[in-house]
């Protein structure tokens, strides 16, 4: 059985082109970038280059790049950086659909004694900039918006979003970890003040991200320990790692262009599910989104069982819905998009990649109709005898 790997969202494969880049430094050159002999000084030089090449790709100076395990570290640094360096405002603006990883530090902002204010989303998905521009307030520290919805796939404005932070003297923060390798990520043209990625969503490797934090900008350090990363982040570099971001950050810029073809596999999948099956939405489909997400509505079924079915067939998918002691619950994102429980219940996400075919999409598109059916008909069976 052959794989059809369609949840790009969660985790890409790691690209053989990054994997040859890293090799080396796992090897023969394994030395402390910080050691002042020529083997320190190697891989000093690949922890400087790794730096260039993040910073092509998110749009700063390598100066304003702090390397770190992926994107909850980097959001970790902001948040509890913000709250430490900006004593004087308390007060923390986000939106009601950003990862979990965001969730939880507004618990942990509220739980310091802060307030926070949700912006919602329209049943699109869209925000709404004149209620986002009302949350803000004099002494608002912080506003953080995702790039792009990790469910969805709908994208944020967040260069408007930006100015509005920005006018009431707000600090701005952009979760670009979802975006990244997607579509074009520009930190400096959407003025943010802080951004944060994970290398792994654009096939680098498993435990390396960044936080990008504007020049001017100040916040402590999250964690202590030596001077690494100008003393922004103790401890020493994960050279091979942050090789291979690099190399995936210069592979991401070149291959932008290819999403053209992905957004056209997306689309033509789409276009079978809505002609070939009946009672199903296409979360966000009136929205600008990303060019590889397909958020899909089935009324009638359980995505997780939709997912078990088409994982029998060696076909990788995730679900929309989360499970929580024991009670299934559509997940905060549908709840935000007021996304009727029938189709939330049965909501399943694709999301493809620079690896994924036509041949792949056809086999997906040819499948789904008959096995959405059969469950349909399960569960229907299953109300009767009861």
């Amino acid at each position: 059985m052959d794989l059809i790997y369609l949840d790009h969202n969660a985790t890409t494969p790691l690209d053989p082109e990054v994997f040859e880049a890293m090799r080396p430094w796992f090897t023969e050159r394994f030395g402390n970038a910080s050691a002042a002999y020529a083997l320190g000084h190697l891989s000093d030089g690949a922890v400087v280059a790794a730096r260039e090449q993040a910073a092509a790709l998110v749009g700063c100076t390598p100066a304003e790049i702090v390397f770190t395990s992926g994107g909850t570290e980097s959001l970790n640094h902001a948040f509890r950086g913000v709250w430490e360096g900006v004593p004087a405002k308390r007060h923390l603006v986000t939106t009601a659909v950003e990862h979990p990883a965001v969730r939880a530090l507004v618990g942990w902002w509220k739980g310091q004694g802060g307030e926070a204010t949700d912006v919602g989303v329209d049943d699109a998905g869209h925000l709404d900039l004149d209620t986002l521009e009302a949350a803000v307030r004099p002494d608002t520290a912080l506003v953080a918006v995702m790039a792009a919805n990790n469910e969805s796939g709908v994208l944020f404005p967040v260069a408007d979003a930006a100015r509005i932070a920005k006018a009431r003297g707000a600090l701005f923060l952009v979760d670009a970890t979802q975006a990244m390798g997607k579509i074009p990520v520009d930190a400096g043209a959407w003025g943010v003040d802080l951004l944060c990625l994970s290398g792994h969503k654009f096939h680098g490797p498993k435990g390396t991200g960044l936080l990008m934090i504007r020049r001017g900008v100040r916040l402590k350090p999250l964690m202590l320990g030596g001077s690494q990363e100008r003393g922004r982040r103790g401890g020493t570099e994960n050279v091979p790692g942050l090789v291979g971001l690099g190399k995936a950050a210069e592979l991401a810029k070149a291959r932008l262009p290819e999403m053209a073809r992905v957004r056209g596999l997306r689309d033509a999948l789409e276009a079978r599910i809505l002609a070939d099956i009946p009672d199903v939405r296409i979360h966000g489909a009136a929205a600008d989104r990303l060019p590889n997400t397909c958020l899909v509505g089935f009324a009638g079924i359980e995505g997780e069982a939709l997912q078990l079915k088409l994982a029998e067939h060696g076909i990788c998918v995730s679900t929309g819905s989360a499970c929580s002691t024991g009670m299934r619950e559509p997940s905060h994102v549908l709840r935000a998009m007021h996304v009727p429980d029938t189709y939330a219940q049965g909501t399943v996400r694709f999301s493809l990649g620079l690896g994924t075919t036509a041949a792949q999409i056809q086999v997906l598109a040819t499948l789904l109709p008959g096995v959405v059916a059969g469950l349909r008909r399960g569960l229907g069976n299953a109300a009767s005898a009861r």
